[in-house]
């Protein structure tokens, strides 16, 4: 039974009388006032955060740029300083578990080679905070594996930055496979790069998760998972390849083709390249074709079917926003992530199966 004096802070916090449950979807602050934005620190202030995902905390509705975490101290003063962010909410890589006393921050979204993606997260999971992540979520499965257990064990929810599966042109062509209004998926065909004009870049380095599949190449399966709406069961053949060996050396893919194979014998033919500007897929169904292309920009999308025009125009950097409201608004809620930690490393497994086919020459399972 609660006493009168509990039963006055409840009132006062609005729990009762039907204004708000009182359950985990209520988010509070230390004050113990409803928070109506997540405060969100982006760790890794390189192109990705400096040029979309800072200005999209600009303008979400459900998260604010709170905080920040890089080794660059020159970086830290001109971010504080265009961003107003307060001197005790920027860290640094040896700091970052200090975020755990911090209750301005309620994510912390990791944009980082993927190569420090593992380690990052884990710590991240470790101060309580709910964490994002950007793609490719690690460089192995096993990484992956860890850093859902990481933040199962923290009961921290995880997110990866597919910024697509929240996109309403990608949701209306996943929309019309998933109730088979042009029959069922027969084949597709994918391809995903731009021509990169960096040279020294992580992109370049194989120990810091570079090679175009961890990249562009998650774009390519993506492609192809969410358009037949299936996951592929093996992994037919794969070749990588390069114009540019004093670049992608040693081995390293500038270029992958690769053949999936999904159930009902299905097959995805899928490029994803740094040699060429290319963005297209293409899904043949038994009543027409989903054109779509480009299919993975960031702003642009659309395509059309026999069933019309496929075209939700916007600017960029709306898709981030839009991205990380929904993951903000899910946290809130306390409803399931529409990206969790599970569908990175599913796209991971892939990869790796076709860089094991690749260097094989063989077909490699996925079941």
């Amino acid at each position: 039974m609660l006493t009168s004096s509990r039963r006055t802070v409840l009132k006062t916090l609005g729990i009762m009388g039907g204004a708000i449950a009182f359950s985990p979807n209520v988010l509070l602050s230390a004050t113990g006032r409803k928070k109506e934005k997540l405060g969100v620190a982006l760790v890794g202030l390189g192109y990705y955060s400096t040029d979309l995902l800072a200005p999209a905390l600009q303008q979400t509705k459900y998260c604010y740029l709170a905080g920040i975490v890089t080794g660059t101290p020159s970086k830290a003063e001109a971010w504080k300083a265009k961003y107003n962010i307060p001197d005790k909410n920027i860290y640094n890589y040896e700091t970052i578990g200090d975020i755990a006393n911090n209750p301005d921050i309620d994510v912390i979204y990791i944009v980082l080679p993927p190569s420090m993606h593992a380690e990052y997260v884990i710590k991240a999971a470790g101060t309580g905070k709910h964490v994002w992540c950007e793609k490719p979520m690690a460089v192995t499965a096993e990484e992956c594996k860890s850093m859902i257990d990481a933040c199962n064990k923290n009961k921290v929810k995880l997110a990866i930055g597919y910024r697509l599966q929240h996109e309403p042109n990608t949701k209306e062509y996943r929309r019309i496979v998933q109730n088979n209004l042009l029959g069922k998926v027969k084949k597709l065909n994918c391809a995903a790069g731009y021509y990169e004009t960096r040279t020294n870049h992580w992109k370049q380095k194989k120990e810091m998760g570079g090679g175009v599949m961890p990249d562009m190449g998650v774009y390519a399966i993506q492609g192809a998972r969410l358009g037949t709406n299936m996951e592929p069961v093996s992994v037919i053949s794969a070749k990588a390849s390069t114009t540019r060996p004093d670049i992608y050396k040693n081995g390293l893919d500038e270029t992958m083709v690769a053949q999936l194979e999904f159930p009902g014998g299905v097959m995805a033919d899928i490029k994803a390249t740094f040699g060429e500007n290319v963005n297209f897929l293409d899904i043949t169904c038994d009543k027409g074709v989903i054109k779509m292309a480009p299919y993975s920009a960031y702003n642009g999308v659309k395509g059309s079917s026999a069933l019309g025009e496929i075209n939700h125009p916007y600017d960029v950097p709306w898709q981030q926003a839009n991205q990380m409201d929904d993951d903000a608004l899910s946290i809130i809620q306390n409803k399931p992530m529409l990206v969790p930690g599970e569908e990175g490393l599913r796209d991971v497994r892939i990869f790796q199966a076709i860089y094991a086919s690749a260097a094989s020459g063989k077909p490699v399972s996925l079941v």
